[in-house]
């Protein structure tokens, strides 16, 4: 019989029944990491995941050789690149995180320092990079016969060269591509009939000889408009009439976020269930004004430490600091399925460039952005035991886990008689929700629709938990897989949906009833990874298009 849910187990109840089952002591309550590979071959400079559960991995075709072969003895033949013009080796792979497996793929031009989104059929839109690959557009559809999955090249697709840029995907599933070295200006995909559009902006943002503009962070707001920051400046872009609609305050400290001084960025959670929904970007980390060429001279200066929020729909918006447990740049934020935010790689002194950074942070933090802040926000996490510098990249996962791999602060790859040799490895982190003592109150989605629609549309799933506690501790999140390169994951995107209602059907198996996302601006169109959370812990992700 179906009936609505008595909620009359507590907390301390289920962590009674968690001891009682007398569980292993598990090492990973700070999390914990796991070796995956020893060496894909490539170094992860780029990373997307796709809704088949693989991720695309690439870095650029000027490295020099890979330490992976092209299948079947192909090669790519290029007379315009810079170090060899014949190369038989990979510079790009596709990693099955279900099997752990790898192959290699094949990149014509240079994907050097480029930017990504991914349309609202699964396909994976890459855009630039350098050299004869500076106008280019790639793209990646995941196939049936994944065997023969691989990029396909489309010459001169862009209007402008866009190497340091960065992209968002729209509510009508446009991608909007923004800077780039000496570009001040941006463009659409599919490109539309104003061509490029010049934005002021950028240029005022471009520090002389040193830029600290690149990889502009790009956030989708509510509202349909764009919230653009770059340096220590941010602006409110209305992109259909471009037309700035809003300065907003300077980040205080007046020290610059952007690439090379590479702090990162989120949009954090957005939830329907509030009545108005106030969109609240978190800036964290970066180098301090002179650092870059502090750095080239040998002095490497501490990097920031403090992380700054901003609502940026009140009246008088105003940034609120906070102090980081220790300082870093070139780290990644990556936003978890419970809604906190793991930041990740990096280091605390220089800066991102060529041999610029020292002194590794190989400790990832967690910062719980729903904490009253009178709270210590911030919790320190396990150690890698491998560095993660310049040209590190970590996505989340499907199963909850953090994919982290790269780094490689050289010219061309680098393994000998270096501080920071070329890394080739892959690891994950898995975040402290992974331990197992938490299994009795982890649910698990049993079956779910596979599409959602806008508008509160209702959407139904199944779940099992061992040990239910109370709607109130229940939450359904959707997650948009990033693009992630230089500090900055791409599209990256969080929705807490409005629960309609619970009830059981079976012992430990209940139906959730969610409303979709009310609009394509709360979440454009596409694939999404779909969670469960329970009591702050999550079930494994489960793909759902929207849209």
């Amino acid at each position: 019989m179906i009936k609505f849910l008595l909620f009359s187990l507590s907390f301390s109840h289920v962590f009674s029944i968690v001891a009682s089952q007398a569980l292993p002591s598990y090492s990973g309550r700070n999390g914990e990491w796991q070796l995956l590979h020893e060496s894909v071959g490539i170094s992860a400079m780029h990373m997307q995941l796709l809704h088949n559960n693989k991720v695309i991995i690439f870095d650029r075709t000027d490295f020099g050789p890979s330490n992976l072969s092209l299948p079947n003895g192909i090669c790519r033949v290029d007379s315009s690149d810079t170090m060899l013009q014949t190369d038989c080796t990979a510079h790009s792979i596709l990693y099955d995180i279900v099997t752990n497996g790898f192959r290699p793929l094949m990149i014509q031009t240079d994907t050097w320092c480029s930017s990504g989104a991914v349309l609202p059929n699964g396909t994976l839109v890459q855009t630039g990079g350098y050299n004869d690959g500076e106008r280019n557009i790639r793209s990646f559809t995941p196939c049936s016969d994944d065997e023969y999955c691989n990029w396909i090249e489309f010459p001169q697709s862009l209007i402008q060269r866009r190497w340091y840029a960065s992209n968002q995907v729209l509510p009508d599933g446009r991608i909007i591509i923004v800077g780039g070295r000496r570009q001040f200006n941006y463009e659409f995909y599919p490109s539309s009939w104003n061509g490029v559009i010049f934005l002021d902006f950028l240029m005022e943002t471009n520090d002389q000889g040193l830029e600290n503009n690149l990889y502009p962070f790009l956030h989708l707001l509510p509202d349909g408009n764009l919230f653009i920051f770059a340096n220590t400046r941010s602006i409110l872009l209305d992109y259909n009439q471009n037309m700035v609609l809003k300065e907003f305050p300077k980040i205080p400290g007046d020290d610059p976020r952007n690439y090379p001084s590479s702090g990162s960025s989120i949009l954090l959670p957005l939830d329907e269930n509030d009545a108005i929904i106030e969109p609240e970007i978190m800036v964290c980390g970066g180098a301090p004004r002179d650092s870059f060429i502090q750095a080239m001279q040998g002095n490497f200066i501490r990097a920031i430490s403090t992380c700054g929020r901003l609502k940026v729909s009140v009246p008088n918006p105003s940034w609120n600091m906070e102090d980081m447990p220790m300082a870093r740049v070139m780290g990644d934020m990556i936003l978890l399925p419970t809604g906190d935010v793991l930041i990740i790689n990096g280091a605390e002194l220089g800066t991102a460039g060529w041999e610029l950074g020292r002194g590794p942070v190989t400790r990832p933090i967690i910062y719980r952005p729903s904490d009253d802040v009178s709270n210590w926000r911030f919790s320190v996490m396990s150690p890698s035991p491998r560095p993660r510098m310049y040209h590190s990249s970590a996505i989340l996962l499907t199963d909850g886990r953090i994919l982290v791999s790269g780094s490689n602060p050289h010219v061309y790859y680098n393994f000998t008689n270096v501080e920071y040799p070329t890394d080739l490895s892959m690891e994950s982190f898995s975040p402290p929700y992974l331990s197992p003592e938490y299994d009795p109150i982890r649910p698990r989605i049993l079956s779910a629709d596979e599409k959602m629609g806008y508008g509160g549309k209702l959407f139904w799933l199944s779940f099992q938990v061992q040990a239910y506690l109370t709607a109130n501790v229940l939450s359904v999140t959707i997650v948009a897989p990033s693009f992630a390169t230089h500090s900055f994951s791409m599209n990256q995107r969080m929705v807490l949906l409005k629960i309609a209602g619970v009830t059981d059907i079976a012992p430990s198996t209940y139906n959730l009833v969610v409303a979709g996302p009310s609009t394509a601006e709360i979440a454009p169109p596409g694939y999404y990874m779909m969670f469960v959370v329970h009591a702050h812990v999550p079930s494994y992700g489960r793909w759902v298009k929207i849209g």
